[in-house]
């Protein structure tokens, strides 16, 4: 598998990647931030409902099990696959020659083109896996109660009831028992907090652009040193105050250079990308029932967006 990696370095001066969610990236402009990590091709709803964190809530509460006690020396963040099977073929497989002892996947595991596929290959996993919810798992697991999503906007609802029409009922239980965060203590790191957008909303959006002045509030005052999130699939390893930001990046909905990408923590960070056959990727998607699979093939595994592109798009609609 080809591969490229970036150290903590040099990860600010290569700060790609990024997938939103299923319909076509062009029409990410007219989607929020939201509706991008559900699935469509986009990912750009802004602010997003950002309930405050109260004390005992699910940012205070720190996970006593052993997944926080134990410290972990490497562990992939994977996030944003969106249903590309291949591409997430791709990424075990480097995770697996790099020895992790843990899989951190961070949401957005669907809505996307192949959800049952790539829900089974990630319960099969035969390394130890903790799961947090997207605001994709969201937008699905309120379709399969039978509401309509209301953070999703209209012309991607289809995407979010073809994929809730794919899961059943043990889909269904297990999306709906992960947490919104997690917290691992990672040789060389410290305590790190895994959160899908922002520790406070899965929705919100800010990028290696934001303005620390815009993007401060929404860490200050939770006491964490390092923090890894996806959502707008790109990726960026920043300070923001006192805590070390990281970005993984988007497995399956890159924004940039074509390709699968993540991080691997410890002792460092390492932003990777993973290359895989993009073709016959393109063929596999094509070849579901995916209402939108042929732009899927076409603009976010073999012509992705570019980064600049989806930077300015972003910057419109950036947490504030």
């Amino acid at each position: 598998m080809g591969r490229q990696v970036r150290t903590a370095s040099t990860a600010s001066s290569r700060t790609r990647r990024r997938v939103p969610a299923g319909p076509s990236s062009r029409a990410k402009e007219n989607v929020s931030c939201s509706s991008a990590s559900t699935g469509a091709t986009s990912q750009t709803s802004a602010k997003g409902n950002c309930s405050a964190i109260q004390p005992g809530n699910r940012l205070a509460c720190r996970n006593e099990s052993e997944a926080h006690v134990k410290t972990f020396l490497r562990v992939a963040a994977i996030y944003d696959i969106h249903g590309n099977l291949p591409a997430l073929e791709a990424v075990l497989h480097d995770v697996r020659q790099a020895g992790v002892d843990r899989v951190v996947v961070g949401g957005d595991v669907v809505p996307g083109p192949m959800p049952r596929e790539t829900i089974a290959q990630l319960r099969n996993l035969d390394i130890s896996a903790e799961f947090i919810q997207g605001n994709g798992e969201v937008a699905v697991l309120e379709q399969m109660a039978g509401r309509e999503p209301r953070a999703v906007p209209e012309q991607f609802q289809p995407i979010i009831r073809w994929t809730a029409g794919q899961l059943g009922f043990e889909h269904q239980r297990w999306l709906a028992s992960w947490p919104k965060t997690l917290r691992l203590m990672i040789l060389g790191l410290g305590d790190v907090f895994f959160c899908h957008a922002t520790p406070r909303d899965e929705k919100e959006c800010f990028t290696r652009l934001t303005s620390e002045e815009r993007v401060l509030p929404v860490f200050a005052g939770l006491d964490l040193t390092v923090v890894v999130c996806g959502h707008t699939h790109m990726q960026f390893d920043r300070t923001i105050g006192a805590t070390r930001v990281v970005n993984a990046g988007s497995v399956g909905m890159p924004f940039g250079e074509p390709g699968a990408y993540w991080a691997l923590l410890g002792p460092n960070v390492e932003l990777r990308r993973t290359g895989y056959d993009l073709a016959r990727a393109a063929e596999r998607i094509r070849g579901t029932k995916y209402p939108q699979a042929q732009e899927f093939a076409a603009r976010n595994v073999l012509e992705p967006p570019s980064e600049r592109e989806m930077l300015e798009v972003f910057t419109r609609v950036e947490v504030h």
